[in-house]
């Protein structure tokens, strides 16, 4: 109401204006000290001007909101002066309006100026660095010498260096019971490190994903990513698994999704034949799938359509697969040196191995045991037989606390499979190093008493599980009176491939 009365009298102002009268309509008399109104004529001529004005305020509103000023329309130069005084963050997202924008945020005099600001020398008083001394100074011609954005790229990657330098730093103390990074929590928190999953159609089209929910174990980290705009799974050829870095690291701020990130692969899994591949367990909703290395996909039973992704990764290297690769190709590790076996005659001894089986933040079973060995003619079909717990040993069996079962949840729904769980392994080699590591969604299925073995009162279990650097298989009883789970056998077999590598024996 205010706004419209203002316009109104505004109007009424001009038009009153326009016919040389005073405001209100009214004229002094000449000669007289009172006042008259103005003729008829008069004032019939300012209603007409009134109209006129409105038509005039209204035509020139329109015309403003056509001929507004969008920073597209400004001249090049104008633009660059602009662009030079944001910051890098800010101009990397600037480069993505559109074409215009990426050339001009492309402009080497800019992102020189930058590059010479965070990466020159500090200058001393007292001393100068060896460094600076043999610096050469980067004049005009150099500048103009490189092609558009070769300082964007070189700014980008030590900024990068930066980061994966910093990571290293704060990954270097190792714990020597556990064999793995002691601040691998602290640098996944101030890396800002994330994971996304790339769904690739089979007529090229990418749908990428942000994880919905993370959790840090003991030993790994179970990421999981759900939604109402799955694509279709018929259409889906493979998936990619990626860690997302910023570019931009402040130990001060908390990490954000919206700056420049960098992909690196970890894993790529097929799709093509995922509803038949052999289902891990199952309730009234849901079939979950599992895709070695590490991977947990959850089917709406109905329409067997995606319902969930679950991927678990074992802290051992986590931050260097989760960084040092490319959008394309997955990190490579150093490669080992052997570490020579003083008594190869005696087999292996002095390994040490951690488990842990938990799911939804619940832990079953978190144990460590000491002094494992194996004599050297514990082989066949090229594994070292390495047992952890015995069947005939009762005092080594151990319970499963809890009520065991994969706890799963979507935007929409959540429930509870029976005899699920994820499993983490740490085996360590007699020098403490980490010898075979992984975390695995684990099943467990029914299998016939041991015949060997004492006569158990219960239903015996099986948990068994597979990769290229050995099995895992364990063997367990419920016990009904108490309703919990026993492991009463736990035995590794490792690939003798690997120990030769590893030790540089000949098994």
């Amino acid at each position: 109401m205010a706004t419209g009365r203002g316009r109104l009298l505004r109007q009424l102002c001009l038009g009153l204006q326009a016919l040389h009268l005073p405001l209100g309509g009214l004229v002094a008399a000449p000669g007289s000290g009172g006042f008259r109104k103005g003729p008829g004529d008069n004032f019939a001529a300012g209603c007409t001007t009134l109209k006129q004005s409105a038509r005039h305020e209204r035509s020139r509103e329109r015309s403003s909101a056509h001929c507004s000023v969008s920073l597209d329309g400004l001249p090049s130069e104008i633009l660059l002066k602009i662009l030079s005084y944001l910051d890098a963050m800010t101009l990397l997202c600037t480069g993505c309006v559109n074409r215009r924008f990426y050339h001009l945020a492309n402009d080497n005099f800019i992102w020189i100026r930058i590059y010479s600001t965070a990466f020159s020398p500090k200058r001393s008083n007292w001393k100068v660095n060896s460094v600076e001394k043999t610096a050469e100074p980067v004049n005009v011609l150099s500048v103009e010498d490189k092609e558009a954005g070769y300082w964007k790229k070189e700014y980008v990657t030590k900024q990068i260096a930066s980061v994966k330098a910093a990571l290293a730093q704060v990954l270097k103390p190792v714990d020597p019971y556990t064999g793995l990074p002691v601040k691998t929590k602290e640098a996944l928190r101030i890396s800002g490190l994330g994971w996304v999953i790339i769904l690739k159609e089979k007529g090229g089209k990418e749908y990428i994903m942000e994880h919905v929910d993370l959790s840090i174990n003991d030993s790994s980290v179970t990421i999981v990513w759900y939604g109402k705009n799955w694509p279709r799974l018929a259409t889906l050829s493979t998936l990619d698994l990626c860690g997302v870095t910023p570019v931009f690291m402040d130990r001060s701020k908390t990490p954000t999704k919206n700056g420049p990130r960098w992909h690196s692969l970890i894993a790529k899994y097929s799709l093509r034949d995922l509803p038949g591949s052999t289902v891990m367990g199952c309730d009234g909703i849901i079939r979950l799938f599992r895709l070695n290395p590490g991977l947990l996909v959850g089917l709406w039973k109905r329409e067997e359509e995606l319902a969930f992704v679950m991927a678990t990764l074992h802290f051992h290297h986590l931050v260097e697969r989760s960084t040092l690769g490319s959008a394309t190709v997955p990190s490579e590790l150093p490669a080992h040196t052997p570490l020579l076996d003083d008594s190869p005659e005696h087999g292996l001894h002095g390994f040490q191995l951690h488990v842990d089986m938990h799911s939804g933040g619940t832990s079953y079973l978190c144990s460590t045991f000491h002094n494992l060995f194996t004599k050297k003619g514990c082989i066949e079909n090229g594994y070292v037989k390495l047992i952890v717990i015995r069947f005939k040993n009762n005092t080594e069996h151990l319970p499963l606390i809890g009520k065991v079962g994969f706890t799963w949840r979507t935007d929409i729904f959540d429930g509870y499979i029976k005899s699920c769980s994820i499993m983490d392994i740490t085996l360590l080699d007699e020098y403490g190093k980490p010898f075979w590591c992984f975390s695995s969604p684990v099943s467990m299925s029914s299998s016939p008493s041991p015949s060997d073995g004492p006569n158990f009162l219960g239903q015996t279990y099986r948990v068994d599980y597979m990769d290229s650097t050995g099995q895992v298989h364990m063997e367990l009883v419920w016990i009904e009176e108490t309703e919990e789970y026993f492991i009463v056998s736990l035995v590794l077999y490792l690939s003798t491939a690997k120990i030769n590598h590893w030790f540089g024996t000949q098994y």
